[in-house]
């Protein structure tokens, strides 16, 4: 078990800032959460490994920036679920776009509605935290872990003076705890009507709508 600080602890399950023996565990995670549950990995079709190697990138800033957060059941220590997170006026990591093909239409997708949340405001370091990949582990869905790592990031952010809080949110499960916890859509894209290189690679996930763009401030809740 990592000695990483309790942030706080309900119904058995510990949320903790992330430290760098965790990351490893984060990365299976949120590998096996997306490629499950997530509409756009299931629809371009991207392995479990695929998507580790992705987020693999990442794990690094979210073992040092203190700003990540983890789940983990207090009785066997298993990671229970993760929310990955960083400043969103950091630069990404290097390499990430040599990892696969398939999550070109991703990107391309979830810039768009980056774009057009950036117009018109100035994203400053320190300021706006960048809530990108939460998972929850199949055996600990179902009990509100997804809602309680949002709101103990928020809580962790504010603490180290962030003042706002923005998230792309793929699918309708997301958007739902983001909405319940005070969010609200900025910008948006349909699933249905994207085309990439003229192909419509989200036909297949047009029921779950599209991704939108989220934020609400955090210094004053």
């Amino acid at each position: 078990m990592n000695n990483n600080p309790l942030l706080h602890e309900i119904s058995g399950i510990e949320y903790r800032v992330c430290l760098p023996d965790d990351t490893p565990e984060i990365g299976r995670l949120l590998a096996e959460s997306f490629t499950t549950h997530d509409p756009p990995a299931i629809a371009v079709g991207l392995t479990p490994d695929e998507f580790e190697a992705f987020v693999t990138l990442w794990l690094p800033g979210a073992g040092a920036d203190g700003l990540t957060i983890i789940a983990r059941d207090r009785g066997t220590g298993q990671i229970a679920g993760a929310l990955l997170t960083d400043d969103a006026a950091a630069p990404p990591p290097q390499g990430i776009e040599g990892v696969s093909e398939k999550l070109d239409p991703i990107f391309d997708l979830l810039s768009q509605i980056d774009t057009d949340y950036r117009d018109g405001r100035t994203i400053l370091s320190g300021q706006y935290l960048h809530l990108f990949l939460l998972g929850v582990a199949e055996r600990f869905t179902r009990r509100g872990i997804g809602r309680e790592l949002v709101a103990a990031c928020l809580r962790n952010g504010a603490a180290k003076g962030y003042t706002s809080a923005v998230t792309e949110a793929t699918n309708p499960t997301s958007q739902h705890i983001f909405r319940k916890l005070g969010f609200e859509k900025q910008a948006e894209r349909s699933y249905g009507e994207y085309r990439f290189g003229g192909s419509a690679v989200f036909a297949s996930i047009a029921e779950h709508g599209g991704p939108m763009s989220m934020d609400r401030r955090i210094e004053d809740r």
